[in-house]
Order: structure tokens, then sequence, then C-alpha cells
């Protein structure tokens, strides 16, 4: 699913005396919405960053989101759902926006800051109040600081979205030296148009089975397990460097080859002749640069088959021709502009198609590298350390693994449903994967 980004919707006044304005969602906000109110799946998503130093109180936190959350609209619309007057059913379901951003109900903190263990598996399973505009700021405590969780309903924000929200109560710090290069190393380059051939190409790949069940598919419960793993910069830039061919790594080959890796080695996947093998879900941002403070979701997925050697280095090699042969923004935005033209009402069709892309024959698990703003960033004296971003798990995938990276490193995760038991022995094959390739 994937949703280019669309222009301002028209805003409409319902009535006279309602100080409220209704748009209708996009066809991925719908979906994403529809996935929890049909009872499929709690489509809660976090965003967590760890800060050493000391906590604001909460009424500073309160009074800083009050003065740089303001703009951002969409942090004050909430789902409505319009019903049809001759048939009682709920048509498509529609944004409503109010004028108020009420920081007093959506940011809180315990009545005890002293340090303890984040629990987050419950946060990410526990969908938001109906009746408010679903996301929460958390302050918490944590080990040698604090931490800030952002968590929001999937259909009011994606990843990138979750991450500008929260790095937008922070002020930039001196940029360390590692973080400094990484950020010369960028280069921006405009992807040429694919022709009308390639897209259809494209349109048609999309719609072909490229996984099949493995040992962790089935029914998602309503609980989490989630593990986590630091790495450091210096890792990940040796381990990018894993090609041997004088040329570097992208952070998503290394990442995806290490995912790979770690698979094999916990013995949940194989190679069976004839049949498609073990596919990642890999969300794309859309967003031009003049929209990356865009809100919302504006995201594609493209499906990229892991590679299934032995040899990490070998992985390695081949994914990252697998990624540059896949031109994976253009392709995500040719997928987005199919989706966002879709007629704004529910089929037999949609309904279909919402299984089958939920189903394993579609993809295997979802993997996605979030990238890193350049710079330090400090909240008062406090320094941001580290940052991670948590998927909500779709109905038959109870797997995703993400790898988020800040200016220090790289953050990775893996959120499971606690019945599989997968989350730490993933999170430490990951890790170790990714050592191995920067030894």
């Amino acid at each position: 699913m994937s949703l280019h980004p669309p222009a301002s919707p028209r805003a409409e006044k319902p009535g006279s005396d309602d100080p409220t304005r209704i748009a209708a969602m996009p066809p991925l906000d719908a979906w994403l919405h529809r996935q929890q109110s049909g009872g499929a799946a709690c489509m809660t998503a976090l965003y967590v960053s760890w800060f050493e130093g000391p906590a604001p109180t909460l009424e500073a936190l309160r009074a800083r989101a009050r003065q740089r959350l303001q703009p951002f609209r969409r942090l004050r619309t909430l789902p409505h759902s319009l019903t049809d007057d001759r048939t009682g059913i709920d048509n498509w379901p529609h944004w409503r926006e109010s004028d108020e951003l009420d920081v007093e109900h959506h940011i809180t903190a315990p009545g005890d800051m002293s340090p303890a263990p984040l629990k987050l598996d419950r946060l990410l399973a526990k969908p938001l109040d109906h009746g408010r505009p679903p996301w929460q700021l958390h302050l918490l405590p944590a080990e040698n600081g604090f931490a800030l969780l952002l968590r929001a309903h999937h259909a009011l924000l994606d990843g990138q979205s979750l991450r500008t929200v929260l790095y937008a109560l922070l002020d930039t710090g001196p940029l360390p030296e590692p973080a400094r290069a990484a950020r010369q190393e960028r280069v921006s380059v405009a992807p040429s148009a694919p022709s009308l051939g390639r897209r259809v190409a494209w349109a048609l790949d999309d719609l072909l089975p490229k996984g099949r069940p493995l040992p962790f598919h089935g029914p998602v419960g309503p609980r989490r397990d989630i593990a986590f793993s630091r790495l450091p910069r210096e890792v990940l830039t040796a381990a990018r460097d894993g090609l041997k061919t004088g040329t570097r790594a992208s952070n998503t080959a290394v990442f995806l080859a290490s995912v790979a890796g770690a698979l094999q080695d916990l013995g949940l996947t194989g190679r069976f002749p004839g049949l498609p093998g073990v596919c990642a879900l890999v969300p794309v941002d859309v967003r031009t640069a003049a929209q990356a403070a865009l809100l919302g979701n504006h995201y594609a997925t493209v499906r990229l088959p892991l590679p299934t050697h032995r040899d990490p280095y070998r992985r390695l090699t081949a994914m990252e021709q697998r990624i540059r042969g896949a031109r994976l923004h253009q392709r995500a935005n040719a997928q987005a502009d199919v989706v966002s033209s879709r007629p704004q009402r529910f089929t037999a069709f949609g309904t279909a198609a919402g299984r089958y892309v939920d189903s394993p024959r579609y993809f295997s698990l979802l993997c996605s590298s979030v990238p890193s703003p350049p710079g330090g960033f400090t909240l008062g004296t406090a320094r941001l350390t580290a940052a991670a971003a948590l998927p909500p798990l779709g109905p038959g995938h109870p797997l995703a693994v993400t790898m988020t990276h800040h200016h220090t490193g790289a953050v990775l995760s893996a959120v499971t449903d606690p019945d599989r038991r997968l989350a730490e022995p993933l999170a430490a094959a990951v890790d170790e994967q990714l050592r191995y390739l920067a030894g």
C-alpha cells in the first residue's frame, strides 16, 4: 500500500456553529484506519528517544509543545466516520480538524520520575482514545536521564512524521565529528522519470506473490515483545565497507543483508527449489525535499527478496545490487501515484486486495531503515543519545525489524508477538551479523 503526497484537501464546514473542518481521508490513511476499526490489528506506532541529562518538568515540556507543535494541523485532527442516512453504513472515513492543540491531554508524565525500565510493550499494543486526535507524547524516566515516547495511530502519522514531530521539540546541538563527516557524504540526486512501460511493469510486479508462509507466520495476539540493540556509527561505517570493491554499500543494504543472515542463523527460513523465498517489505518515503516536514502517510512499500547466500559478504553484495536495480524511490513514487488515484469508497476488490497484502504470500516481514536528521540534538541541557521507531504489527505478520539512525549510530529493534519468543534472539542475531561485516 502507498500514498503519494496529496494536495491539501479543501476544508468544509458542516455547519455555521461547528468549529471543526472535515476532509476525506487519502486512501492509505483510510486503509490503516480500517485495519484497526475493523478489528484486524492495533495500528499504534511508536518513536522513542533517549536523553542523558536532567529531564524537563511536565509544565515546561507542554509549554514547548504548545509553541512548537501548534503549526502542525495534522496533530489537531481525529478520525470521523460519516454515515449514509439511507443505509446506516459508515462511508469513507474523514479527518475532522479542530483549532486547538490540547497539550494537557496529549502530553503526560508519571508522578514519579525515578529511573525505571521503559514499559514500551503495553504502549505499543494499546489503542489510543477515539475521542481525541490519536497521538500522545510521554515523558518517561530512563537510566542516566529520561526518554520521550511519541505514539500515534498509523493512520495519522507514518514513521517519518513521528520523527518530524519529536525532533520539532528539540534544539540543534554541537555536531559531533562522525556525524559531520556523514552529512558531508550525502549527495542528493534527482532521479529521472521512468518510462510508461517500466511503470506498467512495476505495477504488475507489485501484484505478484513473492513470499511463502514461514515458521513465525500466523495470527497476531494482542501483546507485544520488544528488543533493542545499539550500534556505534563506527560499526555501521565499517559494515558498509564490507563490499570489498572500493565502494560503500547503503545503510539499507547492510541492514537487510544482516536481517537475512539472522533469519538463517535462527532457522526461520530455508531454500525450496521453485518456491518464493523470504521477502522484506521496505517502506520508502516519497516526500520531496520541500515536503520533509509534511505530516501524514506519504510513503510506498517496495518488496525486496532477501539473499540466501551463506557467506555474509556475498549476501551484502547481492543485496546492494538488488537495491540499486530496484530504483526504490522511482518505484515508490510510481506506486504512490496509482494508489492515490483510487476511488474513495470501499469495494469488494479493495477488501480482497487488503487481505492479500496482509498475507505471507505477499511479503514475509517488515524491514524499515529510518534515516537520521543531520546534527546533534538537545532538550534543555540534556543530550539526545539514541532513537528507535517501532511499527505496528499487521494481521498474519507477527514480526517487524527496524534500524533507526541517529547522529552517533543506530538502534536495531525487533517487535514480535511474545508467543513467538523471537525479539531478543533476532535483535542479537542481526547485531552479530552487522558486527561480522564490520570486522
